[in-house]
């Protein structure tokens, strides 16, 4: 998948699997103390693996015991994945800044879907998976 040439974004299992099974720090964009939203079940699914989650929100909320900041770029130390619960309008920015903080991956959660961001992330060097959910992809890989 080097080299996408305008066409749909295909996620690669390869890499989704390393990134789910690689302990490694989280930054959950989104995140917040909110039961009701996906990211609060999603962020506890992926703290069971193994990984560490950071909330991130602007409102900088404790969740599952994990200290939250208001901004990616308020996260100190390095972050391995960017996981993306906002709506596909803004996930452009949350892909720039996890550019911008060295984070290893994007994660854009299902339903979050923009090319040019995931472009611009493959562009860098990170690892991108988009449209999917850590949740769904771990049992369907037998990882979970």
């Amino acid at each position: 998948m080097d080299h996408d040439d305008d066409t749909v974004h295909h996620n690669d299992t390869a890499t989704i699997r390393r990134l789910l099974t690689t302990p490694g720090r989280w930054a959950v964009v989104g995140l917040s103390s909110n039961t009701e939203r996906a990211a609060y079940g999603v962020a506890r699914f992926v703290q069971g693996l193994g990984h560490e989650i950071v909330p991130v929100h602007p409102s900088a909320p404790t969740v599952h015991g994990a200290t939250g900041y208001a901004t990616l770029a308020d996260v100190p130390g390095p972050v391995d994945v960017v996981d993306v619960f906002v709506n596909s309008g803004l996930a452009g920015a949350v892909v720039d800044d996890a550019i911008a903080v060295g984070a290893k991956a994007v994660w854009l959660q299902l339903g979050v879907v923009d090319d040019e961001a995931a472009a611009r992330a493959r562009d860098a060097g990170l690892d991108v998976v988009m449209d999917a959910c850590p949740a769904i992809e771990a049992p369907r890989l037998g990882l979970a």
